[in-house]
């Protein structure tokens, strides 16, 4: 089992930054890849980031190319979310989640965490 734990969201106005924080602990020598994805009310949740555990080829939703950066800690065993810029589309709930491989689809993912709100104001 792997638990994780997101921190960091929060209201900000539209162009400010928020860093976004997933803890992972538990059977983490298991992890070889976590991603972010976000769902917004009475929308479908979508991908936005994801990552190897070693830190190697990060890939990025279109929608936040340019804005958003996934990084990670393997000593902290902890993986951020960086976000610029935010618009208030960027509103939405916050999940982290581990995978075998950085893909794009909820389907390549098992452990999820319990979400962290994030609220851009216009």
């Amino acid at each position: 089992q792997v638990q994780l734990v997101e921190s960091g969201g929060g209201l900000v106005q539209a162009g400010g930054s928020l860093r976004l924080s997933c803890a992972a602990s538990g059977r983490t020598f298991n992890i070889l890849a976590m991603g972010w994805f976000r769902q917004a009310p009475g929308k479908e949740r979508e991908f936005v980031a994801a990552i190897n555990w070693s830190g190697v080829g990060p890939r990025h939703a279109d929608s936040v190319k340019g804005r958003f950066t996934i990084s990670i800690d393997n000593a902290l065993n902890t993986v951020y979310l960086q976000m610029n810029s935010l618009k208030p589309e960027d509103t939405a709930v916050y999940y982290c989640a581990t995978a075998k491989i950085p893909g794009t689809t909820m389907r390549e993912y098992d452990y999820w965490g319990q979400g962290t709100q994030v609220t851009v104001s216009s």
